[in-house]
């Protein structure tokens, strides 16, 4: 699986409504609404590259009222508990 951050500017009057309608798009996990140089941020997981090639165009930048995005591949997962989990391995508890 393809995971990828899809940072997205949005019209500032419709966010709630844009935010939806993105999460309502297959393969979108979740969409946040922040604070910041972008307005939301979609959290996207899809099979292949090309799948991703064609939603982020296709799907989200269609959205009426996305003005922009900027998408950001994911190559590892990091987590406090997988941290935790490596630095345990052997130890009795």
């Amino acid at each position: 699986m393809i995971n990828a951050i899809v940072l997205i500017q949005a019209e500032a009057g419709a966010i709630p409504e844009i935010a939806q309608e993105i999460a309502d798009i297959n393969g979108v996990t979740e969409v946040y609404s922040c604070a910041g140089d972008v307005d939301l941020i979609a959290l996207v997981k899809v099979p292949t590259h090309e799948d991703l090639a064609d939603m982020v165009p296709g799907r989200i930048g269609k959205v009426d009222g996305v003005l922009n995005t900027d998408t950001h591949i994911a190559f590892r997962s990091y987590s406090k508990r997988d941290t935790e989990a490596a630095f345990s391995i052997g130890l009795d508890d």
